[in-house]
């Protein structure tokens, strides 16, 4: 579980405190699938998150009028590691991703990585995530990878965002 929950998400996002707007910037980490070949990207990966994962990575609530935080946490935003965040932004993933398969040698596997994203809420907008991050950048992180051919699969340990013992809150796909 995120320091937010949906209640405490939804009031964030009510109306600005210091302008009375209702257009927020939210930054957030939220799992992203991709497929891969030979370790490199075959596309830009998709959403794969529920609404509770989606507020367990929020770090930033931000008013579009006036800049105002209506959520701020220096905290892993999956584990809660005080001032984990500075550990998570530019760092690379701490799960290395094989060019291939371990087990059968295959070529293609997929990976779940924690992908930061900013979405702009409010104002009758639909929740669209917009990638910060994308495979293979500082500040995105594996999480699981699996092999597309044999059943070969391989989970971070502990927090796969700021390294911590932990590990994340919530349990992961």
């Amino acid at each position: 579980m995120g320091h937010l929950d949906e209640k405490s998400f939804e009031a964030a996002i009510s109306g600005c405190k210091t302008c009375d707007r209702k257009a927020f910037e939210v930054s957030t980490y939220i799992d992203r699938k991709v497929s891969l070949m030979l370790a490199d990207a075959n596309d830009a990966g998709q959403w794969a998150h529920d609404g509770e994962k989606f507020i367990d990575g929020v770090f930033l609530v931000k008013c579009m009028g006036c800049s105002t935080d209506a959520y701020a946490s220096t905290d892993c935003p999956r584990c809660h590691r005080k001032d984990g965040l500075a550990d998570v932004l530019d760092t690379m993933s701490r799960l290395a991703v094989p060019q291939r398969c371990p087990s059968c040698r295959g070529t293609e596997t997929t990976i779940i990585g924690f992908s930061r994203a900013t979405i702009r809420a409010g104002e009758g907008r639909p929740a669209a995530p917009t990638p910060v991050t994308l495979f293979g950048d500082p500040g995105f992180h594996v999480v699981a990878i699996a092999c597309d051919t044999c059943d070969w699969a391989q989970v971070a340990e502990g927090c796969p965002l700021c390294g911590n013992t932990a590990g994340p809150l919530r349990v992961r796909p």
